[in-house]
């Protein structure tokens, strides 16, 4: 071999790892954060994956996604935000309000695209919705103003329910606002209200076994990440015991629960993508308003409501976006 190609070889088999590793370099990293685990989260991380692509990022072709699930343990989420942020992330997406504060705590610099959680403002994450400020933005819910409503619907659905439960997780920051919101509506319709916490699947059993000691009527699950992912634990033990209940989300009526009402989750998660997009592209968390959403499901489940011995009336169904039968 000539000494000319030889010193040619040698030098492209030292550029060459340098050149894959600054390719390598170049893919942004997103990091997803969420109190969750991955199994009962299918649906929204194909949300958020299908708003990414609209951006133009296609996972494992142009962007990697480092995800982070908690599996239901608060006390995990500063731990898997500090990998995150140590691992130098482009941006964080975080689901639910227990990983919007856990990242906030851990980055002022990172971008952070927020899923969900109550009132942002109020909380201390954002100036204001339509001008964040700081490194967070992304999309929340109208969670407290929508606690009345459901209350409404249930006393409608069940108007012989006399005594109601609201279930939360003790380890939601945002407890408070719902808890009052819940108690001023029970009040309103002349209810008796009897609060119910669990925060692991065997005291989501406990709880239940306790609504039923109590002979409540019906109850309200309280929005929150852990609780969602238990959908099919919480849906399984409302039939089992024959108690009407009314859900945030569609999944849990598309599930087997009685009746829903809220935004649509898997719509914030693609508009969540699509935000982690833009600030991909060069924009910056600061300019883009907080957006909330302005459209609200009703899904009844018929089926559920003829095992439950309920009719439902008329204005119900009129009003209803999604019947199940």
């Amino acid at each position: 071999m000539r000494r000319r190609e030889l010193l040619l070889l040698l030098v492209g088999a030292v550029i060459a790892p340098r050149t894959l590793r600054a390719q390598q370099k170049t893919m942004p990293v997103i990091g997803y954060l969420s109190l969750a685990s991955p199994g009962s989260n299918a649906a929204n991380v194909a949300a958020f994956r299908q708003g990414l692509g609209e951006a133009g990022f296609v996972e494992g072709q142009n962007v990697t996604i480092e995800y982070r699930w908690a599996e239901g343990r608060n006390d995990r989420l500063p731990e898997l935000a500090a990998d995150l942020v140590g691992r130098k992330v482009d941006v964080i997406c975080a689901d639910g309000t227990p990983s919007i504060l856990a990242a906030k705590a851990a980055t002022s610099t990172i971008p952070i695209v927020l899923v969900g959680g109550g009132d942002p403002v109020a909380a201390g994450v954002v100036a204001s919705l339509a001008r964040p400020g700081g490194n967070l933005t992304g999309v929340t819910f109208m969670i407290p103003e929508l606690m009345a409503k459901r209350i409404e619907l249930l006393s409608e659905l069940v108007p012989q329910a006399r005594l109601i439960a609201l279930l939360v997780n003790p380890n939601n920051a945002g407890n408070e606002s719902i808890i009052r919101e819940v108690q001023e509506a029970a009040r309103a319709k002349g209810l008796q209200l009897h609060i119910l916490r669990a925060a692991t699947e065997s005291e989501i059993d406990e709880a239940f076994a306790t609504l039923v000691s109590l002979h409540v009527g019906a109850f309200v699950l309280g929005p929150d990440p852990f609780l969602n992912s238990r959908r099919e634990q919480l849906v399984g033990l409302a039939a089992r015991y024959a108690v009407p209940a009314v859900y945030q989300w569609r999944e849990f009526a598309a599930a087997g629960g009685l009746i829903s009402y809220g935004s649509s989750l898997t719509a914030a998660l693609r508009l969540s993508g699509m935000y982690v997009g833009r600030i991909l592209k060069g924009a910056r968390p600061a300019d883009l308003p907080v957006q909330q959403p302005t459209t609200f499901e009703l899904v009844v489940n018929l089926k559920t409501a003829k095992e439950l011995g309920l009719t439902v009336p008329p204005s119900i169904l009129a009003r209803a976006d999604e019947v199940i039968e």
